[in-house]
């Protein structure tokens, strides 16, 4: 098994660089990620990981949707694990691939709780709204919602579990 270890010094240049994204061309950035991660080892879980970022996050989900996998294959584990999968589903819904999406997402939702699950939810939602299932993409998006209104929470999350059922 290889080592998944990760030093801080590189988690706090790989931050300090996503912090700078605007401000470098889109091929500059990738290639500024991509000899952070080759300090990690090319395989090293979170080195593809940010390299699958930067593609992402520079416009091509094409070369991200890849990368991901490969993290996900090579054991990449916590937030980074989740993140993966979010962007990941992301990116194969703007590859026309929003089947694959939904799948993902689907048994996201239920494999583990944390911060993202709202996250999950709403990129789950744009994936079935491109199925054609947008009645369960809006309950779903509304359901997220109301959690974080500051009032008519109980009121939303009942309308929003009424769009599942057959329209009038």
């Amino acid at each position: 098994m290889p080592d998944t270890t990760i030093p801080f010094e590189w988690e706090h240049e790989v931050a300090s660089l996503w912090s700078t994204l605007d401000d470098h061309a889109p091929e500059t950035f990738r290639a500024k990620i991509a000899s952070l991660a080759a300090e990690l080892g090319t395989g090293h879980p979170a080195a593809l990981f940010e390299r699958a970022c930067a593609h992402d996050s520079t416009g091509e989900p094409e070369l991200a949707a890849p990368l991901y996998a490969q993290a996900l294959t090579a054991g990449l584990a916590g937030i980074r694990r989740r993140r993966a999968i979010i962007q990941m589903a992301s990116s194969l819904r703007d590859l026309g691939r929003a089947g694959e999406s939904v799948a993902l997402l689907t048994a996201e939702r239920v494999r583990t709780h944390d911060e993202l699950d709202d996250a999950v939810t709403a990129f789950l939602a744009l994936a079935l709204a491109d199925t054609g299932r947008e009645r369960e993409a809006a309950a779903l998006a509304l359901e997220a919602l109301s959690k974080h209104l500051p009032r008519y929470n109980r009121s939303l999350a009942r309308y929003a579990q009424a769009l599942l059922q057959p329209p009038p």
